[in-house]
């Protein structure tokens, strides 16, 4: 298989990491995308990765519960970092040199966020996760995968998730769901598909930045998006 993108960025929901269990980590599945992860890199691509922590401590949800705002996205970018250095444990564990850059300071575990060490860590071979989101409250992880995506300049957005790309409607929950093999940004947001924040997609479209919606819990799907191989995910462009 022929690569096409070279630098990529990988946005992993936190929920993807907990695999079957109702809440944390699953080291099964950190095992599997460490597997994904490697087999991408010795082709010779240079990914940068963000995490969500949907899996830990979801802000909304926590907000919504009459905790302050800023107080629980604080968290939630916290537990990304939790989630970062697990998945950096699991990838060097298989051979596969990892750096995790943290947006909130915290040197002590990982490095601080540095845009010009950052590509250079990703042209040196190294796998770069990006944690801690944007290091603001009030910014999904989603716009903080667009976000760094633009400052490395990378090829291609992947969104992995448990779908296997984008439907008209939750394909779980309606079996006539019809799944889109392509969607512009503007369409994305007219029609309120949950693919991302539309902060994101907006980032995403005034830079002309691609983003692929795949389902990570297929074996070798990852080689296939980074191979641009036809029937794999959702492509939105402009």
């Amino acid at each position: 298989m022929q690569v096409k993108y070279k630098r990529i960025m990988l946005k992993l929901s936190g929920e993807a990491l907990m695999g079957d269990d109702s809440f944390g980590i699953n080291t099964s599945v950190l095992e599997f995308v460490a597997d994904e992860i490697k087999e991408i890199v010795e082709k010779g691509v240079e990914p940068g990765i963000v995490i969500g922590a949907g899996n830990i401590f979801r802000g909304v949800a926590g907000a919504s519960k009459g905790m302050d705002r800023t107080t629980a996205d604080n968290m939630g970018m916290l537990a990304t970092v939790m989630n970062s250095l697990a998945l950096q444990d699991a990838l060097e564990r298989n051979g596969v040199i990892t750096r995790v850059m943290s947006a909130i300071p915290m040197q002590s575990v990982c490095e601080p966020y540095i845009r010009r060490r950052a590509t250079r860590h990703l042209e040196k071979g190294r796998v770069v996760i990006f944690a801690a989101g944007t290091g603001n409250p009030y910014f999904t992880t989603d716009s903080a995968g667009v976000l760094r995506a633009l400052e490395i300049d990378a090829d291609i957005i992947f969104k992995a998730t448990k779908v296997d790309g984008v439907y008209d409607k939750d394909p779980v929950k309606f079996a006539d769901a019809v799944k889109y093999s392509s969607l512009t940004y503007d369409e994305v947001l007219q029609k309120g598909l949950n693919v991302m924040d539309a902060a994101g997609i907006a980032l995403a479209r005034d830079d002309k930045k691609p983003i692929k919606v795949l389902n990570m819990t297929v074996k070798g799907n990852i080689m296939k998006a980074v191979c641009d191989e036809e029937g794999v995910g959702t492509l939105i462009t402009a």
